[in-house]
């Protein structure tokens, strides 16, 4: 018997089956194919708007994906530089084939941690607590936690045009019973799709006609444990291109000949990351829409149609490509295709992720609705984190909305439900501005710790940044500007107002046209890029964080309201009949989740509070 058995080796599955052999569980996961663990079948990067800060949380809380793309990739860059801190998120283009490689290394070196390449078909139930799962062979392997993660291979159908293929990704074994055998158990079952591009011979591609987009010429990593391990100088190209009207009048041209517009699709595809004809249709009024050229790996010749996804025919495929400059003559070595797939309703979850019909299963990744791979990735450690806490009777890791983005998109998730497969956008964290690229460790290592999943040198480390952030703090509010001959030349010069007399540098670094450099330029303070950084954010933003902070107050208050598990809403007189009816499916923990459901309007939050203030205050 295994502690916990983890189905699927995509990013959720390795993230999954990795914590939970750190923390002591005999572990086992299950993949039909090791060559596709970790697989990237989609866009060859990670990292991206918000999703790359979600991968930097899931580093700072003992996960694998950051160090992973720190060892793979071969161009970085950090988004939205030259805005506000609040945006700017790390984008890294990894390799398809080195990726998957170090990280099936790295779960081989995981102690407690077993491989198996098996497909699951039925789940072992009693007493609606999970016992253990059927294999294809009939083979019954029992455990006391299990977690699916079965990505988009549930019943998954490859559609191009009118032609509808049962398939996985890449055309691998799909999995024909599983989601037919979650329904016989209550599970409601939806249906959802994505896509991909294109990919293209690199040796056809005319890459004069098209701009180039370089890798930063600073270093990053995801990881806030590891150094570079790459040459700045040595990052690979990407290309920038545009749609023309010749590829609008293609698509429109043949819009009947679409899966999508064709009426051959029934699962319902994610809006922020839609196919190319969508977008034509959508936008109509748009002359052109960017695409990014970004190759798949430096081991072979295929290069991949960032935003480029579509169900069209191959041979109008070849039409659509064959318009975009410097791809002509283009070769295509793997056509695009839309990929249609089995998911739960994620209202079926707690926000354990464990599941509210069956004790001691959990789910994570595309399974509940998502799309991505961070996010995906996310939701497996916290999957992972739960269920060693489910077996070891603790409290669950629950991050809020101000901890984390994996906390705001699993809150998404249970509380609000989706209907087409999710992506994590910087505008669904209204705390955005505390859940920054920055200081994902200090938000997160104390928690990592606390549940132990990360070693002493990952706190050490954490600590050592901390009080670094202190001493710099304390230097530069020790630190008095004296008005020397080159200081007010410098600031007559660049237009400054200058400042009283020895004012200190902390007070100074509070004005929007006065930053870390200059100081440190004049200072020469020896600390490290990142702690420049920390503290010039923290300063300048100082009045900005302090309100949202109190803002977060106010919302943990009714946070810290709980709902008992035994309520029963139909003795909640005057509620609404739809916030009855949805308090009932998704029954909140507490009063600030029952606020952001769908359809519980303030009104009905207030006559809550109250039957619970009359109801259960008597009972303490």
């Amino acid at each position: 018997m295994y502690d916990i058995i983890v189905v699927g080796g995509g990013h959720a599955g390795c993230e999954a089956a990795h914590i939970c052999a750190f923390m002591g569980k005999k572990t086992l996961l299950i993949t039909t194919n090791k060559k596709n663990i970790a697989d990237m079948p989609c866009n060859p990067s990670i990292g991206g708007t918000a999703k790359g800060v979600i991968v930097r949380d899931i580093d700072a809380l003992g996960g694998l994906m950051g160090k992973i793309a720190d060892k793979s990739h071969f161009q970085i860059k950090m988004l939205n530089s030259k805005k506000g801190p609040a945006v700017r998120s790390l984008r890294a283009q990894a390799d398809k084939i080195t990726y998957p490689q170090n990280m099936l290394n790295a779960l081989n070196n995981t102690e407690n941690l077993e491989i198996k390449e098996a497909t699951v078909e039925d789940l072992l139930v009693e007493n609606e607590t999970i016992k253990g799962i059927v294999l294809s062979t009939t083979e019954k392997i029992l455990c006391k936690a299990l977690i699916l993660t079965t990505g988009t291979y549930l019943k998954s159908d490859i559609l191009r045009g009118d032609k509808r293929i049962p398939s996985g990704p890449h055309g691998e074994e799909r999995s024909n019973f599983l989601s037919d055998n979650l329904k016989k158990l209550g599970f409601k079952i939806q249906r959802l799709k994505t896509g991909t591009p294109p990919r293209i011979k690199a040796s056809s591609i005319d890459f004069t006609k098209m701009q180039e987009e370089l890798g930063d010429n600073k270093y990053y990593t995801f990881s806030h444990d590891d150094k570079p391990f790459y040459n700045i100088d040595d990052q690979q190209k990407c290309y920038l291109i545009y749609t023309t009207e010749e590829t609008k009048q293609i698509i429109l041209n043949n819009l009947d000949k679409s899966s999508m517009y064709g009426g051959y699709v029934n699962g319902i595809g994610p809006r922020y990351c839609p196919s190319i004809e969508d977008k034509i249709v959508r936008f109509k009024d748009k002359d052109k829409h960017q695409l990014f050229l970004e190759p798949e790996s430096l081991y072979y010749d295929e290069w991949y149609i960032q935003g480029f996804s579509t169900s069209m025919p191959e041979d109008v495929q070849e039409l659509m490509v064959h318009s975009l400059k410097g791809l002509e003559n283009a070769i295509i070595t793997k056509y695009a295709y839309a990929i249609e797939y089995d998911a739960l309703d994620p209202l079926e979850l707690n926000i354990s992720l464990e599941t509210k019909k069956i004790k001691n299963l959990f789910t994570a990744g595309q399974i509940n609705g998502t799309s991505g791979y961070e996010e995906a990735a996310g939701q497996g450690l916290i999957a992972g984190i739960n269920a060693v806490c489910k077996l070891d009777n603790k409290n669950p890791l629950i991050l809020k909305r101000n901890d984390s983005y994996i906390g705001v998109l699993i809150d998404d998730l249970i509380t609000k439900g989706t209907k087409e497969p999710y992506r994590m956008l910087t505008s669904r964290a209204e705390y955005r501005l505390l859940l920054r690229h920055d200081n994902s460790d200090l938000r997160l290592r104390p928690i990592a710790y606390e549940y132990n999943t990360i070693t002493e040198k990952m706190y050490e480390n954490y600590k050592k940044r901390v009080k670094n952030i202190k001493n710099l703090k304390e230097l530069l509010s020790k630190t008095k500007l004296e008005l020397t001959p080159k200081i007010k030349n410098i600031f007559f010069h660049n237009n400054w107002s200058l400042p009283i007399n020895k004012t200190n540098l902390l007070d100074l670094l509070r004005r929007p046209e006065i930053t870390i450099e200059f100081l440190n330029d004049l200072y020469k303070f020896n600390f490290d890029d990142d702690i420049l950084e920390e503290v010039s954010i923290e300063i300048k933003y100082e009045g900005y964080i302090n309100k949202t902070k109190k803002e977060i107050e106010k919302m943990n208050k009714l946070e810290n309201k709980k709902i008992p598990t035994d309520i029963d809403y139909d003795k909640v007189n005057n509620l609404a009949s739809e916030a009855r009816q949805k308090l009932k499916e998704i029954r909140p923990i507490s009063i600030g989740q029952a606020s952001r459901i769908s359809g519980v309007n303030p009104a009905d939050i207030s006559i809550l509070s109250v039957y619970l203030k009359k109801e259960y205050s008597k009972n303490e």
